[in-house]
């Protein structure tokens, strides 16, 4: 980059300078840099050399100064956002969507690329380079390539809206859940509730200067009172406010309304598919995964569906006639089931996620995720002080293989906080790619959460859920960092069907429920011992706790996302959602109950028509699993083929390919349904 304000940005090692990047230089800075993008391109293009290092080579280099620009920008705003940072970020959003349709439906680089694909160069390079070439033709059709030149405007105007309202959206939610505030002086009002989730709230008081226990929507807030509180008004209005956020029914009066944004954003994906020659959005979405139909993705979550449902229904009817035998109570609102739920299964377990909370400390759970990968993977991970962070909460650490050899870097950002999106992510800083000299760019992650942090001096505690989640994150950050690929395109997460990406992140999963594991992943953060075998078998017992009314609950996602997306006429989209709900699961929320105008990963993420992706990852990560239920969880020589076949792999070749490498067949659904408990 010729800017010095850009150059700033970057320390000497090429990571981003936080404290340096000002909100008043973005638009600045990514305006010039998407300008060069284009210049390269023209002039690539004016060359008419159709060899991989000109046509691709040339371009990816400014194309990754872009991204590398783009990259602390767009984090920054997930999780230290403010009004100015938000209006910049905001106002790139249409420049980038320009310059991304500007590639896509670019002729003359679209026509070098089918000439490289045609000719005695592709022969020779290698499975990934072919793989992105193959790729890059494929995204070209689907940004519009082959439309005339009034359609390929209308598509472009409809990328840079559909980029707007994603990022409204996702702010209405945010400025929602930040918006509303419970502050109780009466602690009476706080019976049943948890000493931890008390002086997390008595913390948070005492931070606006108020007395008593100050409650948010954050869920390390949110859930505690609808799994403890005796307070069944409190439940209720804790419940009222969650489910109707960013709604017309909202607890602030409609101001932050995602509702005509849905439809708006409904409205634009069936006008894009349709303009792409599909019939609707969902034909769209699968085009570019691993499932090869939409009636394929209908047809595995129906029969998931049908083998969970009667367990589902005896989980429900096991906790109504509980909460009627033992409290009296014969009609169990929406905000009564979480809390008699956990009453019983502290009757049928007798444990609980605050009991366990204890052995549960960041001291032992960050050290014993490194040792279970050291374990696995042969990696070593150690934090690096030297480096500049967003926040001071925010910490980073280095990967090397069992050679000695540097893999990557990860920033990790594990507590909720103020001007931070909720939920948990891993998001990509820098991609692994050789660059034009020859040189290696490492790949660099963000790993995101929202847990519980310090309180009066103590190591942050985390229920067993959270440690799940970060097991769940850092599986992604190893699928980025540790790739063997050099192809940016298709290194890491890159080039992955988004249906087979969330596999090496439920795979890790699996090691939080192995004894094995949690003998060095949990400590006491009073006295260091272990989960005692007692409460391990407890917890053990446990685990498939109403886990059929948990499956039938992502089915009903999964199912009214993916159906949603296969209409092609305006719908009332909270009526859609009821007719799911009916034909799917054993709980029916309330009425006003407004779910959708929350769901992120749908109108402000990446999984639009693709929610299913977790259900159909899952099935390939519990098969995955059983081949180290078989040798044994730590056999490193199993570890060592999962690392060498999906995990350093990338994009570089189709998942279904990987997969039968690494298992020696194509996946079964057995082994999610025996995880999960559920006996068909």
């Amino acid at each position: 980059m010729s800017s010095s304000v850009a150059e700033n940005w970057f320390s000497a090692d090429g990571l981003p300078n936080f404290s340096a990047i000002n909100a008043s230089d973005i638009v600045t800075v990514i305006t010039a840099a998407i300008r060069d993008c284009k210049t390269v391109i023209d002039n690539v293009v004016e060359k008419q050399d159709a060899s991989y290092a000109s046509v691709f080579l040339e371009i990816d280099e400014v194309d990754t100064q872009l991204s590398n620009l783009w990259s602390p920008v767009s984090h920054m705003n997930s999780v230290v956002s403010d009004d100015e940072w938000r209006e910049a970020h905001d106002a790139c959003l249409p420049l980038l969507s320009e310059y991304g349709t500007w590639v896509g439906q670019h002729e003359g680089l679209f026509k070098l690329y089918q000439a490289l694909s045609e000719s005695d160069e592709f022969a020779n390079l290698d499975m990934a380079q072919q793989k992105m070439i193959t790729n890059t033709l494929r995204d070209f059709t689907l940004s519009g390539i082959a439309l005339d030149a009034e359609k390929k405007e209308e598509y472009g105007k409809i990328q840079a809206r559909l980029s707007e309202l994603s990022s409204t959206f996702s702010n209405h939610l945010l400025d929602a859940t930040m918006a509303f505030q419970k502050h109780i002086t009466d602690e009476k009002q706080l019976a049943g509730l948890p000493d931890s989730a008390k002086s997390a709230a008595a913390q948070l008081a005492t931070q606006h200067n108020l007395a008593g226990w100050l409650f948010t929507l954050d869920i390390p807030s949110y859930l505690p009172i609808m799994s403890y509180a005796d307070n069944r008004e409190l439940r209720e209005e804790m419940y009222r406010a969650y489910v109707t956020r960013a709604s017309e029914i909202g607890p602030n009066g409609g101001e932050f309304d995602n509702t005509a944004i849905i439809e708006e954003t409904l409205s634009l994906r069936t006008k894009i598919a349709n303009l792409l020659g599909f019939e609707h959005y969902s034909q769209r979405s699968i085009a570019t995964k691993m499932a090869e139909s939409t009636d394929q993705v209908k047809t595995f979550l129906h029969d998931l569906a049908r083998q969970s449902r009667p367990q589902a229904e005896a989980d429900l009817a096991e906790v109504k006639a509980f909460a009627a035998e033992q409290y009296g109570r014969t009609e169990l609102q929406a905000w009564d089931v979480g809390y008699y739920s956990e009453k019983l299964k502290q009757d049928k377990y007798a444990i609980s996620d605050e009991e366990l909370r204890p052995y549960f400390p960041e001291t032992h759970v960050v050290p014993g995720l490194f040792e279970v990968v050291s374990r696995l993977f042969g990696l070593t991970i150690k934090e690096r002080m030297d480096v500049d962070t967003y926040h001071q909460d925010v910490r980073f650490f280095d990967i090397t293989d069992s050679d000695g050899n540097y893999c990557g870097s990860f920033y990790l950002d594990l507590y909720a906080r103020a001007k931070k999106r909720g939920g948990a992510w891993m998001d990509e800083c820098r991609v692994k790619r050789r660059r034009t000299d020859g040189s290696l760019q490492h790949p660099v992650a963000y790993l995101t959460c929202n847990f519980s942090g310090p309180i009066d001096g103590q190591p942050a505690c985390f229920t067993h859920d959270e440690v799940v989640t970060l097991f769940h994150e850092f599986g992604h950050g190893l699928h980025h960092m540790l790739t063997k690929i050099e192809v940016s395109a298709v290194s890491g997460i890159n080039g992955v069907a988004w249906d087979a990406v969330e596999l090496p992140s439920q795979f890790l999963e699996n090691w939080c429920w192995q004894p094995e594991a949690l003998q060095f992943i949990s400590g006491h953060v009073d006295t260091g011992e272990s989960l005692p075998k007692a409460l391990l078998d407890k917890m053990l017992a446990a685990k498939n706790f109403q886990s059929a009314m948990q499956m039938l609950r992502q089915i009903e996602f999964s199912l009214f996302d993916f159906t949603l997306h296969m209409q092609t006429d305006n719908v009332d989209v909270q009526a859609f959602l009821n007719d799911v709900r009916n034909a799917i699961s054993v709980l029916t929320p309330p009425e006003f109950n407004r779910f959708q105008n929350s769901f992120g990963h749908i109108f402000a993420g990446g999984y639009a028509a693709g929610y299913y992706s977790y259900k159909w990852a899952e099935v390939l990560s519990a098969d995955a699993f059983a081949a180290f239920e078989e040798n044994g969880i730590f056999d490193i020589s199993t570890g060592r083929r999962f690392l060498e076949k999906i995990l350093q792999m990338g994009g570089s070749k189709e998942p279904m390919a990987l997969f039968v490498d690494f298992k020696g067949r194509e996946p079964s659904v057995d082994a999610l349904l025996r995880h999960s408990g559920i006996v068909t």
